[in-house]
């Protein structure tokens, strides 16, 4: 183990997670992330703990459900540290054992370079911000986006709860990614419509290398156009179809350490950029459960929620 991967490590184990001696931690892992999920593990001993370290055979695509045995064992933890090639954030499993009490971090993509930059952020202040995005957001009912590129895009969030993704995780039942950085919440199904520019990068392909362009009608989208890697997209669209087209999530980054490397993890919390999501988001407030969640970030986005501009061209009007 690297030192910087030591020293992220212990961040996320003592800080974030705040693991205390005799807790039950259970890392669970896959081959491309073994190293991270070692990492976590060595150190959850270190702390004290009764620490378990699983590994399974990488899903297909972000929101696939882990194996059933992995899931009951997860129901028995106290501490849930999910570094997979992966995310089950948005699984039934993961929804199950947070309402059971776990405290669980996902860390799906993560590399020893996302851990070593990211991990090093102010995550007080991450917090803050975090939870200011998320009360608008609970708060708030018609929400508006635009940029330069050409993204038109309305939708409401009415009656749904903003969350926080701060990477503080200490009590029962808390949830976030590490690296953290943002706020998001589950639009109200089929009321989207307009146009999305991705311009940023795109789960499932990395850094776009040229704009995808998105078709938002009654919440779903209806018709895919770009380059070359629109091909992809809707290959994994179509795979699981219409409820895979469902406008899942709006997310604000909040990380001002991250930048787009071309795993979403990280992409997504980048400061001064949005992101809309296709498909699942029943672990967050909808009612839309598909195996599939898909991240498109937006570069220098305006963002108004019931008329108060909170985004302008990527700067944030609001302050932690």
């Amino acid at each position: 183990m690297t030192k910087h991967l030591e020293k992220s490590a212990e961040i996320a184990i003592r800080q974030c997670m705040a693991v205390k001696k005799g807790e039950t931690v259970l890392v669970v892992t896959d081959e491309p992330t073994r190293n991270v999920g070692r990492a976590l593990w060595e150190k959850a001993v270190e702390a004290g703990a009764e620490a378990l370290y699983v590994e399974m055979l990488p899903r297909k695509n972000d929101g696939v459900e882990p194996p059933p045995a992995i899931a009951v064992a997860m129901l028995h933890a106290d501490v849930i540290l999910g570094a997979t090639s992966c995310s089950f954030s948005h699984t039934k499993a993961r929804k199950d054992a947070s309402q059971k009490g776990a405290r669980i971090a996902t860390l799906p993509g993560i590399t020893e370079d996302i851990m070593q930059r990211t991990l090093s952020a102010d995550y007080q202040h991450i917090a803050e911000l975090s939870q200011q995005f998320a009360k608008l957001l609970s708060d708030g009912k018609a929400v508006h986006i635009s940029t330069l590129a050409g993204t038109d895009l309305t939708l409401s969030i009415a009656g749904r709860q903003g969350h926080a993704d701060t990477g503080i995780n200490h009590a029962a039942g808390d949830f976030s990614n590490l690296p953290a950085g943002e706020a998001y919440v589950a639009p109200v199904e089929e009321t989207a419509e307009g146009i999305i520019i991705i311009d940023g990068a795109m789960a499932g392909i990395g850094v776009l290398e040229s704009p995808i362009k998105l078709t938002v009608e009654k919440g779903y989208v209806t018709k895919v156009e770009g380059g070359r890697e629109t091909e992809k997209l809707e290959a994994m669209l179509n795979e699981y179809g219409k409820l895979a087209c469902n406008i899942a999530e709006l997310g604000i980054g909040t990380n001002d350490q991250a930048i787009l490397s071309g795993r979403v993890l990280e992409d997504e919390k980048v400061m001064g950029t949005v992101h809309i999501a296709l498909g699942n988001n029943f672990g967050f407030g909808g009612t839309c459960q598909v195996p599939m969640h898909l991240d498109g970030i937006l570069l220098s986005p305006t963002l108004t929620i019931d008329g108060q501009l909170v985004i302008k061209d990527g700067k944030h009007l609001i302050t932690a």
